[in-house]
């Protein structure tokens, strides 16, 4: 259905790439370089919200090979709970995420708004790349490796630890929970880096962030934007999955898989780079997985060991919420 709505939409003038399936930021030709515009709410975190708004926008321009740059927010506050206090806090958490990544706030909009149950933030992010530099999620071709950066699901770990606190408590460690809950800084929820070391080692046919719908979305998103098929071994790496992660996941019937899962960069890479890669990425101190190949054929995610993967029709966060 989301492919047919996108067809009904006008374009514009210098449009280099517009809104479709699996692609998460538009492109625009500018004189002397591509312009890069992501925007995405946060409706699940609540106590982070202002980091995790930066932070989901700028991995999907760097996932383009672009420099995030520019950022504005439109900040939504429910009216039982806008106080300066919280106010304040989105507002530190905005500026400490963007002094991070070396990126300015232009602008925004904050408003109190009936009817919501928790804050909600747009965030929107601009940044530049060079045309001969740009990546999308449909560049990956058949014979390319797919390879996954960190781990996952970092992010649903994150949200699970902070959101859920107090009813986890009876059941694990408050160190346990607290570690968790720092996965939203270490490992952190941001590839800039990772996207940033991949470009500099060059042979990369395509990125993408693992957000809503977790790696399983990611991978179909990246099969229908390239239109191509992907084998994968997603079961016969153990540490792809974080262990933590995996726990929270399954203490509420979730399925890590489809969890979202920001933190872990996805990326194609022709076959005579992907030592090179190895190597800088090991250099870097990052861990990285080979998890599988593109092929020729429909778009399709099989895994080696259990056939055919369906493609997530929501995020497993969302059950908890």
């Amino acid at each position: 259905m989301l492919r047919e709505l996108l067809s009904i939409l006008p374009g514009g003038q210098r449009v280099v790439l517009g809104p479709a399936v699996g692609e998460d930021a538009a492109v625009l030709a500018m004189p002397n370089c591509y312009l890069v515009v992501k925007t995405d709410p946060i409706t699940f975190a609540t106590d982070a919200i202002g980091w995790y708004a930066v932070q989901v926008c700028a991995n999907d321009i760097a996932t383009t090979g672009a420099t995030p740059l520019w950022f504005l927010a439109s900040i939504l506050l429910p009216p039982a709970h806008a106080t300066p206090e919280l106010v304040r806090r989105i507002f530190d958490q905005i500026a400490a995420a963007c002094r991070a990544l070396d990126v300015g706030v232009i602008g925004g909009h904050t408003e109190i708004t009936a009817d919501l149950e928790r804050p909600i933030v747009v965030g929107c992010m601009l940044g530049e790349v060079s045309p001969d530099r740009l990546v999308h999620t449909g560049g990956a071709r058949p014979g390319d490796l797919i390879l996954l950066t960190k781990g996952v699901p970092i992010e649903a770990a994150a949200i699970i630890a902070r959101e859920k606190r107090e009813e986890l408590l009876s059941h694990f460690s408050a160190d346990f929970l607290d570690e968790c809950a720092r996965f939203l800084y270490d490992p952190g929820i941001s590839v800039v880096r990772d996207a940033q070391i991949a470009m500099q080692v060059g042979g990369v046919s395509s990125m993408h962030d693992p957000t809503e719908g977790g790696l399983l979305t990611a991978l179909w998103e990246l099969a229908e934007a390239g239109g191509c098929a992907l084998e994968v071994s997603l079961y016969d790496s153990p540490g792809l999955w974080l262990p933590n992660g995996r726990k929270l996941c399954e203490f509420y019937g979730l399925d890590p898989a489809a969890a979202i899962a920001s933190g872990a960069l996805l990326l194609t890479v022709i076959p005579e780079q992907v030592s090179a890669l190895l190597q800088a990425f090991w250099q870097a101190q990052l861990p990285i997985f080979p998890i599988g190949r593109v092929v020729a054929g429909p778009a399709a995610v099989n895994d080696l060991r259990k056939g055919p993967l369906p493609r997530p029709q929501r995020d497993e966060i969302a059950r908890l919420f």
